[in-house]
């Protein structure tokens, strides 16, 4: 195997290491479930793509193949996280705030997390 291609794997699992360590660290010691909301949707997230995007440059380039279920997993993973995260977000906020904790919006409707929509169309 080509020393750029053992470079290449081993950079992304040590990478993804450290991401998944600060990660697991972060959900230990942040007090606030809005901080921990950052530690397994951005660090862990990121741990677990470099290893999943090693393990992809592994099949490629030392079986001469390329693995589809990777890729998916990849794909999966950086789709949901995002939307996971807006979820928790939205429910604490609701369980937490009152509308009155929360800034103006400066527009004619307020948040939609406590505000119903318009009920009228707009012109077009």
């Amino acid at each position: 195997m080509d020393f750029l291609v053992e470079f290449l794997i081993a950079f992304f699992l040590v990478v993804s290491g450290i991401f998944g360590l600060v990660g697991s660290f972060g959900m230990v010691k942040l007090r606030d479930t809005m901080q921990r909301l950052h530690a397994p949707t951005k660090a862990t997230t990121l741990g677990v793509g470099g290893v999943l995007i090693g393990s992809m440059l592994y099949f490629i380039f030392v079986k001469g193949g390329f693995s589809f279920h990777e890729m998916l997993i990849t794909l999966f993973l950086f789709l949901t996280a995002p939307i996971t995260a807006n979820f928790i977000a939205k429910t604490y906020l609701q369980a937490h705030l009152r509308n009155s904790d929360l800034p103006q919006t400066g527009r004619k409707y307020g948040w939609s997390l406590f505000d119903d929509p318009p009920s009228e169309k707009p012109d077009r």
